[in-house]
């Protein structure tokens, strides 16, 4: 049986997602160790681009476990074909020093431009009624962050209270990351393949 994630909303409502190993287990093992160390607890959602998706935490890297991780499967399985990013499924992504590698989204439409970038490591069984409600809540636009384009910040926090994970009995490695903080060229740093010659 795949783990399961449930996110509690502070506003009583609740996200369950099926974490699927066998489509990304790097960025399953990141979320895993990211959920069980409380990294996304009394996070506020952060990013909402209207139509296209829900940024879940975007400040994982204020706590250290969600420091450098590597969620991304480039590189470290090769052989895995990324799940195309549709609604209804989860993406994960990181920051580009590598500060927080357990920024997670919903996706309200399909995201061509974010296949095998932002690996797809989940899928809704219950509360996509939340997400679509999230996109709607009031929000102030944002210029020119992150990476030059218009994003939203919710006026009034959507607050994640807590993840549980029930991971049936299973033991679930610690998921590959930066052995130390990447420079500034993050991308290139790592796009070359430079942290596994390490």
């Amino acid at each position: 049986m795949n783990p399961i994630a449930t996110i509690y909303m502070a506003n009583g409502a609740k996200i369950v997602i099926e974490l699927l190993p066998e489509a990304a287990p790097n960025t399953v093992n990141s979320f895993i160790y990211a959920a069980s160390h409380h990294v996304f607890d009394g996070h506020v959602i952060e990013r909402i681009v209207p139509g296209n998706w829900i940024d879940m935490s975007f400040t994982g890297f204020k706590k250290k476990e969600g420091q450098y991780l590597i969620p991304y499967e480039y590189k470290l399985h090769p052989e895995i074909e990324p799940l195309p990013t549709l609604p209804g499924y989860v993406g994960m992504g990181g920051y580009p020093m590598a500060q927080a590698g357990c920024e997670f989204f919903f996706p309200l439409r399909e995201c061509p431009e974010h296949k095998g970038v932002y690996p797809v490591f989940g899928k809704v069984l219950e509360g996509m009624e939340e997400i679509y409600r999230l996109e709607k809540v009031e929000t102030v636009p944002v210029e020119n962050f992150p990476y030059d384009v218009v994003v939203n910040t919710p006026v009034k926090p959507q607050i994640i209270t807590r993840v549980e994970l029930d991971l049936h009995g299973e033991t679930y490695p610690e998921p590959v990351r930066f052995p130390t903080p990447p420079n500034p060229t993050c991308w290139d740093y790592y796009w070359e393949g430079k942290f596994f010659q390490s």
